[in-house]
């Protein structure tokens, strides 16, 4: 999940690498470096800790140089220190390597170099690479022949970048397994890496991704692909739609304020598109192929996700056994692929994903290919590999989410949710027409209730404020909404460090009650719903403990305010619509208990946007 930045051409490198660097640091910040080729030989700055430290080290050693590599960092092998930073160098200091990844058999491949004589100088699994690149080198190879010699040998998840010296005006780029994604981004007489589109969007919208098992060689003319084996390789490049502006904060304080702020713009854009005007059926674009015969013989669904994507996925199941009557298990795909999963043969896997390059999720899909499941995935980055691996693609069209802690994604995930079970039981005839209409008019005026809810932002800041100083939080709901309760909790926990625990309210007389006592905050999720007189009388009994309780309610409940300490309201919508408008809410909540408690909210410690390795 390290962050990845090339460039190659006729401009300077170090400032259009820094910037890069700047996009891609949600990816990564226990450290970071870049290294410069110019003159025949390497300049390599590096630093411990968050950006701003290497741009200190910049400022005070600037460098020269039309062809670099940048790298930020989220360690898994080594210390976050600078010994441990990237670029790693090779024992003459005129070839350098950049990786997110691990490398499994790195420690196989280090005994040799050592008895060779090669000096280590981190605890790294990375600097085996370059070891192993100087000694092809030395044989007098170009550094793709280096590379293309060395690649192979490499076992897990890679992704790298290269330079030499030795080799001037080139980038060898390689995605190894499933490890974080390498885009190349192609410019007039000048080309990128990355490792995501944030990074090549102010440059240009013209890019190629790569899948695992491929080389790109990159000069500033041109682009040449290659198989791991060496062999030539054709791609050709996609156009990315994402403005530029879309990754700044456009006057907002954190990234996060204004993802949640650009939901209801998100949640417009997830459904454009994908409602027939004629026939008020549900179409997605090509890239779900699902034809009704399959859909109707369809036995079972199952999910598998990690961390927010899993809530919404629990969601998920809930939309679709309720409407298209179809059975759905949802899966952790942490857990998924060390077990020995029951898959009906022809049964759908989908896999619920905002980057696409979460390793779980990937090992997930290919387990259940694997024992003969058809992989559909909702994700967020186009061209990611869990778009490229699936047999059908939802999008989300929910633009960059810069932010580690999601939220505009979380919700396109719980619309497209919607809309693809009603695309499911419209087919199966198990909704009538009248239904479905009532339901998509009920997602079209949600951006509308979203606006209203954002509008409210205030009362959510100053309740906030009184209670950012709780040690525990307690979240209950039920229904459709139990994965709201856990979704909010885990947005506190990992924005506020404050311990939070969601749960299923019905579950309080098993275990959960001897937690309250009056200095717990329980925020209860009590919307007028199917459960409501349920929670109703579970926020009894918080009260009867003596727990405080902040109720989540809607704006025409009047008897809620006898049963609640604080009441947060948003507009009544349909149920099964309703985990979609009262996250944002929650998510309001721990943003700003964050932020009053002086936390990183858009880089929470110890967590990276996209987990791309275990």
């Amino acid at each position: 999940m390290c962050g990845i930045v090339g460039y190659v051409g006729p401009r300077e490198a170090l400032p259009l690498l820094m910037g890069g660097l700047r996009r891609l640091e949600y990816r990564g910040y226990d450290s970071a470096g870049v290294a410069l080729q110019r003159n025949g030989a390497l300049t390599v700055l590096r630093a411990e800790g968050k950006l701003d430290n290497l741009a200190a080290v910049v400022a005070a050693h600037p460098a020269s140089g039309t062809t670099g590599i940048g790298h930020t960092r989220w360690a898994t092998h080594g210390r976050p220190t600078e010994q441990n930073a990237h670029p790693h160098v090779d024992c003459g200091g005129v070839t350098a390597v950049i990786h997110n990844g691990i490398i499994e058999n790195f420690e196989e491949l280090k005994t040799p170099l050592v008895r060779g004589g090669h000096k280590f100088t981190s605890e790294t699994d990375t600097e085996v690479v370059v070891h192993l690149l100087e000694e092809e080198l030395a044989k007098g190879k170009t550094l793709d022949g280096a590379a293309l010699a060395v690649l192979p040998r490499l076992e897990g998840a890679a992704a790298l970048a290269f330079i030499s010296a030795k080799d001037p005006g080139k980038i060898v780029a390689a995605r190894i397994s499933n490890a974080g994604g390498v885009i190349i981004g192609h410019g007039k007489g000048e080309n990128f890496v990355a490792s995501d589109i944030p990074a090549l969007l102010e440059h240009t919208r013209t890019v190629t991704f790569l899948d695992h098992g491929e080389v790109a060689i990159v000069t500033a003319n041109s682009v040449n692909f290659r198989r791991l084996d060496g062999s030539a390789l054709e791609k050709a490049p996609q156009t990315i739609t994402w403005d530029p502006i879309a990754a700044a904060k456009s006057g907002f304080k954190h990234f996060m304020l204004k993802e949640i702020h650009e939901q209801p713009r998100a949640i417009s854009d997830t459904l454009l598109g994908r409602v027939e005007r004629t026939t008020g059926r549900v179409v997605f674009d090509q890239d779900l192929k699902l034809d009704d015969a399959y859909v109707r013989a369809l036995g079972r669904i199952s999910f598998v996700a990690c961390g927010t994507a899993c809530h919404a996925a629990m969601v998920g199941k809930y939309l679709i056994e309720r409407l298209a009557k179809i059975p759905c298990d949802v899966e952790v795909a942490s857990e998924y692929r060390y077990r020995d999963p029951v898959v009906t043969k022809g049964q759908l896997l989908i896999a619920v994903t905002q980057s696409g390059e979460t390793v779980d999720t990937l090992a997930a899909m290919e387990e259940g290919r694997k024992r003969g499941a058809r992989v559909l995935s909702v994700v967020n980055v186009v061209g990611s590999q869990a778009s490229r691996v699936s047999d059908d693609v939802i999008y989300l069209h929910a633009g960059p989410e810069i932010s580690v802690a999601s939220t505009k994604a979380y919700t396109a995930m719980l619309v497209d949710l919607y809309l693809f079970a009603i695309y499911l039981a419209q087919r199966r005839d198990t909704i009538d027409a009248k239904t479905s209409n009532s339901l998509l008019a009920e997602a079209f005026h949600l951006p509308t209730l979203m606006d209203a809810v954002l509008r409210e932002e205030g009362k959510v800041r100053a309740l906030a404020y009184r209670y950012h100083q709780a040690k525990d939080f307690l979240h209950l709901g039920r229904g459709v909404n139990y994965p709201t309760a856990l979704e909010g909790a885990l947005k506190l926990k990992e924005l506020s460090y404050i311990h939070a625990e969601g749960s299923a309210a019905g579950e309080m007389k098993h275990g959960i009650n001897a937690l309250i006592d009056e200095d717990l905050p329980v925020v209860a999720i009590a919307l007028r719903d199917s459960t409501y007189k349920k929670m109703v009388s579970n926020i009894e009994e918080v009260r009867a403990r003596a727990g405080v309780v902040i109720a989540l309610a809607n704006d025409d409940d009047e008897e809620i305010a006898a049963h609640a300490d604080e009441v947060i309201r948003i507009p009544k919508t349909n149920e099964l619509l309703s985990p979609a408008l009262a996250v944002v809410p929650l998510q309001l909540l721990a943003y700003h208990i964050a932020d009053r408690r002086g936390n990183d909210v858009d880089q929470p410690r110890n967590l990276a946007k996209s987990v791309t390795v275990e």
